[in-house]
């Protein structure tokens, strides 16, 4: 199930935090809760991705996206995720998660999170997150634009450019639809 109650804990919370600038790192502090935890006692690979979108709303709050996206109608979703899985996470662990925004390209944003535990890396994730409106991606300019940074455009980093390259190999739909 959805963590609704976290959601709304951490959308209230956000707009009490101090604002960040576009290329700055959102922490977002957690707690390992026993519903988070798989068979093997440790956080389901599913959840990590689940609080990731939680570090990420976080983040589009704090740079002030959250605030023109309810203006414009916009809303969010991941376009494709890369995660590696390092450390385990266990009940009651308390977990830093760190969300990045890494740059954009013609209609992605890139985000890098991660999450620590006992100041190491359990997991870090690179993201690739749009912004939509009535089903269809706006483009990041427009959105930097409304943002009042349109000149925000780092040049992403070679191991993202490398990954997004990777991405646009690969076949779709997936050889495995096929019946």
């Amino acid at each position: 199930m959805y963590p609704f109650v976290r959601l709304a804990i951490v959308a209230a919370a956000a707009r009490r935090k101090e604002p960040l600038a576009l290329e700055e790192v959102a922490t977002l502090h957690l707690t390992c809760w026993p519903w988070d935890l798989d068979m093997f006692a440790e956080m389901n690979n599913g959840r990590v991705l689940t609080l990731y979108d939680l570090g990420r709303l976080d983040h589009a709050a704090r740079i002030g996206l959250s605030r023109h996206a309810r203006s414009h109608g916009w809303g969010f979703a991941v376009g494709g995720a890369s995660v590696r899985y390092r450390r385990r996470v266990r009940a009651f662990d308390r977990i830093s998660l760190r969300t990045r925004g890494l740059g954009h390209d013609m209609r992605w944003f890139y985000m890098h999170q991660a999450m620590v535990v006992r100041g190491e890396a359990a997991s870090a994730g690179l993201m690739r997150v749009a912004v939509t409106s009535r089903g269809r991606i706006v483009p990041p300019t427009t959105v930097l634009t409304a943002m009042g940074r349109p000149d925000w455009a780092p040049t992403l980093p070679d191991w993202a450019a490398k990954w997004i390259a990777a991405e646009a190999e690969r076949p779709w739909p997936p050889d495995l639809a096929a019946d």
